[in-house]
């Protein structure tokens, strides 16, 4: 009965012991998880960072004074959202700046500046004040991606001492207050317009132009029409000097026609078949100098003489 008392005693105390061996294990080791560092301080004063995964030995952290803060280093993300800044023209633009980052040294986090989170804020605020105050709001709608490398440079030097580690900078919403959106809407609706009466004017002065162009071309091809025409009456009327009585008869007619101012020849036309009143007109009278008149007419030539203080 003794010996089963004790072997029940001391299977309590072992279940008893075992809390209090796990507690004893905890004190003296630091279990470090995949993508996480642990930061060993002493008083406050960083003594070592472990970032290998596993459970890692270590005594000393059963003293009070001794404290691990572990630390993660997985890629994060931030996203600050309406940052206000003015564009080289002075339009306020409102942006959303989306920010990948990790922390490559633990121990810079955590020591190197006292909040990063409210510094990286701060900094990135500044930063893109800076640097798209130097864009007009066109260039930086669409060269977002550009925009976003420039800031990502500019932070880097500042987020390397704070042991941060800046993988990309994105600004993933831009958009103007309703007022500057109005002013610019504005704006653009009035280059639209003038752009219109421009393209009007262009148009109308090059109808313009095509019209004088135009004319211009029909007015040389009238006068060489007209050459010819004068040129083919002239051929005509030389083959009409074959026959003198039509001839004598134009030639007594342009005659009459000389006569004192007060008179009047009227010339009612040829028979048919024959010379038509506008040809005769403009034969020239020195083709008929040379020729001889004759006293007869042509048939179907009429003249009729008036005498105009008698009318």
């Amino acid at each position: 009965m003794t010996i089963q008392l004790a072997i029940v005693l001391s299977f309590l105390g072992g279940l008893l012991l075992l809390p209090f061996g796990a507690f004893l294990f905890k004190q003296f080791t630091i279990q470090v998880e995949d993508g996480t560092a642990a930061i060993v301080t002493t008083f406050g004063r960083w003594q070592k960072t472990l970032d290998q995964p596993g459970l890692h030995l270590y005594p000393r952290r059963a003293w009070p004074w001794v404290k691990v803060k572990p630390i993660s280093l997985k890629r994060d993300f931030r996203h600050y959202e309406e940052i206000h800044v003015n564009d080289r023209s002075g339009t306020t633009v409102v942006i959303d700046v989306w920010i990948e980052l990790s922390i490559a040294a633990p121990e810079k986090a955590l020591f190197r500046v006292d909040n990063f989170e409210a510094a990286l804020q701060s900094l990135l605020t500044n930063s893109t004040a800076s640097i798209l105050g130097n864009f007009e709001f066109q260039q930086i709608l669409s060269n977002r991606s550009e925009l976003g490398r420039l800031l990502k440079e500019d932070i880097r030097e500042e987020t390397s001492r704070w042991g941060l580690e800046i993988e990309l900078v994105f600004i993933s919403k831009l958009s103007l207050l309703p007022d500057v959106a109005q002013q610019l809407f504005d704006t653009v609706a009035a280059r639209l317009d003038k752009a219109r009466v421009d393209i009007e004017e262009a148009g109308r002065l090059e109808a313009a132009q095509l019209d004088a162009e135009t004319s211009a071309t029909i007015a040389g091809l009238v006068a060489e029409a007209q050459g010819q025409y004068a040129l083919a009456v002239g051929s005509a009327y030389a083959r009409l000097g074959k026959n003198q009585e039509l001839l004598s008869a134009y030639r007594e007619l342009y005659e009459l026609s000389l006569m004192k101012p007060q008179r009047t020849v009227a010339f009612r036309g040829f028979a048919d078949q024959e010379i038509k009143a506008l040809d005769a007109a403009m034969a020239v009278p020195n083709i008929f100098d040379h020729i001889p008149i004759h006293g007869n007419r042509a048939s179907g030539l009429h003249a009729v003489e008036r005498d105009e203080h008698k009318s």
